[in-house]
């Protein structure tokens, strides 16, 4: 899995995106609809920023700036650090981990593709864990009545 290419990971769907004068609170709106943690923010087809909840939270929030009259602009990660979908996933875990972000844009030849996230790259493992974890608790259930 940590040798597949990002773009097997990547979220594909329509890119939640917002241009710079997006209010906070819009662009709050928009991630929560999506379930998302975060937004792309673009003019046309270049990425110029990234607004994450974290972002709403740390920038907005706890320095008591009004997100309806605040732009994502003001607020937002300009020039986000970028991967290319080629790249291997454990490549973008590294770069997540080491600059301490969650959520990593894919550009190619400057046009986003999509985003990748700590969560969405994880997902599939997890879900594979829980899945073994559970059948190995139905099994010693079995077992132990079994015993019994």
């Amino acid at each position: 899995m940590f040798d597949d290419p990002v773009s097997k990971i990547m979220r594909k769907r329509k890119l939640l995106t917002a241009v710079p004068g997006t209010s906070v609170a819009r662009a709050a709106m928009r991630m929560a609809a999506r379930n998302v943690g975060a937004i792309l923010v673009v003019e046309g087809d270049r990425l110029l920023g990234i607004l994450t909840e974290r972002d709403i939270v740390f920038r907005v929030v706890c320095k008591g700036l009004d997100p309806r009259t605040t732009s994502i602009a003001a607020v937002m990660t300009p020039d986000p650090i970028t991967i290319h979908p080629d790249l291997p996933l454990g490549y973008a875990l590294v770069v997540m981990h080491r600059e301490g972000f969650r959520h990593l844009p894919v550009v190619k030849d400057t046009k986003v593709l999509g985003i990748v996230s700590a969560r969405s790259a994880l997902d599939p493992e997890l879900e594979e864990f829980a899945s073994e974890t559970n059948r190995r608790e139905y099994f010693a259930g079995m077992a132990a009545r079994e015993r019994r």
